[in-house]
């Protein structure tokens, strides 16, 4: 079994993830969070959430609709734009996304190239469809991926699902800019649903139609674009990128990108990116990089534009998880001459439109990314070693055996602990059994009752990395807890060590 099914083995299991509507055979693409998969999800949103909007005071979150007018996509060049190239097959019409087939079939880089120059390969090159195998394709066209909806009794007005969540602090700023007192920079962010209708989505869990995205957009007079109080203290900070015309990445300082042309305040933004996912995170320095996307590769309205990548055991590479996109005045230019509103700003008599960063984040992406570079396999067991602050359940109490007063006993302990930390409680099943299953679900300690807990009023705690136990007194196991997930002290020196 591979890496990546035993991923969907345990995540369908135990209640990470699943398809949705799975009993009718449902379409690709969608997916629901179980049990243990919604709390991970809380738990990366709330660190998230935590982390960027504390870069600034005048940083803040809002929640906007998924569905918006057709008058917003126009001005902000969706409907135009918003395409993916597709290729269907005359003999069994199934579509396909012609830059995926090539890729694969071909075994070609075609990042940048335009419509006619993929259909010159294709008509160069025997395509077959996957499906039938046929080599009978279509011309290559756009595909627009936007779901399109009707709005009231009759269905006389056109809106659409919003593919990034991003439009709604557009639409916003105006309202925000004055309720916050005109300050800039002014962030807005979202935490939200976005809808993308995939020709073809792939890679399971990776690739979905309807998805949560975490964004920040950063209004600021783009006059300082390049300014920066703090990068003097940041510029011989680290990075490992991959530059455009580049064949690999490479560590690099923020002074010599800043040397490149990329502007100082983009700069402090990707050094935080950068040290939410080496320092919060903890993710793998050599498994993280920024990939740059030269005009050709990234989308119309970013004049600047660095992907964050991982490397996925299971996608075999390095894959796009986030990026930092430098989008000018694009948006709001777009929707004032749209709606007819007036979206400049005037401050210490300066007229202007406001220049936007993005910052934004695929949360299922970095779930399932997690959950790629956390698991781990011995000869005994499949575990996780997630963050303490991603990882779902914290603790877990058992009881040895069901019997002798020891289940009693047992539930007393975890009445204790359970409103401290998310903790969960068994006692079906042995104890090895039980071990398993939270190993599986990536629990860092589990609490265990014996008979020498009545005696003596204590209590194991088993540490999923290692498997190793310590024993300690019920007065103490809340704040032994509370130093192990914060890092305050190491396994071996929180109790006494069963050999």
């Amino acid at each position: 079994m591979t890496k990546e099914e035993n991923l969907l083995r345990i995540a369908t299991g135990r209640g990470f993830f699943f398809p949705t509507a799975e009993i009718y055979k449902n379409s690709a693409g969608f997916w629901t969070y179980g049990h243990l998969g919604k709390l991970m999800k809380n738990n990366f949103e709330n660190l998230w959430r935590n982390y960027f909007l504390s870069l600034n005071d005048n940083y803040h979150e809002i929640e906007g609709n998924c569905i918006l007018p057709e008058k917003v996509f126009e001005s902000s060049g969706h409907i135009k734009n918003f395409n993916d190239p597709l290729i269907e097959c005359r003999k069994c019409h199934y579509r396909f996304r012609a830059d995926n087939l090539i890729e694969e079939q071909l075994k070609k880089n075609i990042d940048g190239l335009s419509l006619n120059e993929l259909n010159e390969i294709a008509k160069k090159n025997k395509l077959t469809c996957p499906n039938c195998k046929s080599h009978d394709m279509e011309e290559i066209k756009p595909f627009n991926m936007m779901f399109n909806v009707r709005i009231g009794a009759i269905g006389n007005e056109v809106a659409y699902l919003s593919p990034e969540t991003a439009q709604n602090p557009y639409l916003s700023f105006k309202r925000e800019f004055f309720a916050t007192r005109e300050k800039l920079p002014l962030g807005l962010a979202m935490i939200g649903k976005a809808y993308r209708n995939e020709i073809s989505p792939r890679h399971g869990f990776f690739r979905l139609r309807e998805f949560t995205q975490a964004e920040l957009q950063i209004f600021f007079n783009p006059k300082n674009i390049d300014k920066c109080d703090e990068f003097e203290l940041i510029k011989n900070e680290k990075v490992k990128v991959l530059l455009t015309g580049d064949k690999k990445e490479k560590e690099i300082s923020l002074n010599e990108l800043h040397k490149k042309g990329v502007p100082r305040f983009y700069l402090f933004n990707l050094n935080k990116i950068k040290e939410f996912y080496l320092n919060i995170l903890k993710i793998d320095r050599e498994k993280f990089r920024f990939r740059e996307l030269g005009k050709d590769e990234r989308a119309f309205y970013n004049k600047i534009h660095f992907d964050m990548e991982v490397f996925f055991d299971t996608l075999n590479g390095f894959k796009e998880i986030g990026g930092l996109h430098y989008r000018t005045e694009h948006d709001l230019l777009g929707h004032a001459n749209g709606s007819k509103e007036r979206l400049d700003v005037n401050i210490d008599n300066e007229k202007f439109i406001p220049h936007v960063l993005e910052l934004s984040f695929g949360v299922d992406r970095n779930i399932w990314m997690l959950m790629d570079i956390c698991y781990k396999e011995d000869r005994e067991r499949s575990y996780f070693i997630f963050p303490e602050k991603i990882a779902p359940i914290k603790s877990a109490v058992f009881p040895l055996v069901n019997k002798d007063k020891l289940p009693e006993f047992a539930e007393k302990v975890y009445d204790e602990i359970k409103n401290e930390f998310k903790t969960f409680f068994d006692n079906k099943g042995s104890i090895g059994k039980m071990y398993r299953r939270m190993d599986e679900i990536g629990c860092k300690c589990m609490v265990t009752i014996d008979h020498d807990s009545l005696k003596n009023n204590d209590v194991t705690i088993r540490d999923v990395a290692t498997m190793k136990q310590v024993r300690v007194k019920v007065k103490e196991l809340k704040e032994t807890l509370n130093k192990l997930f914060s890092g305050k002290v190491k396994f071996l020196d929180a109790g006494k060590i069963v050999k």
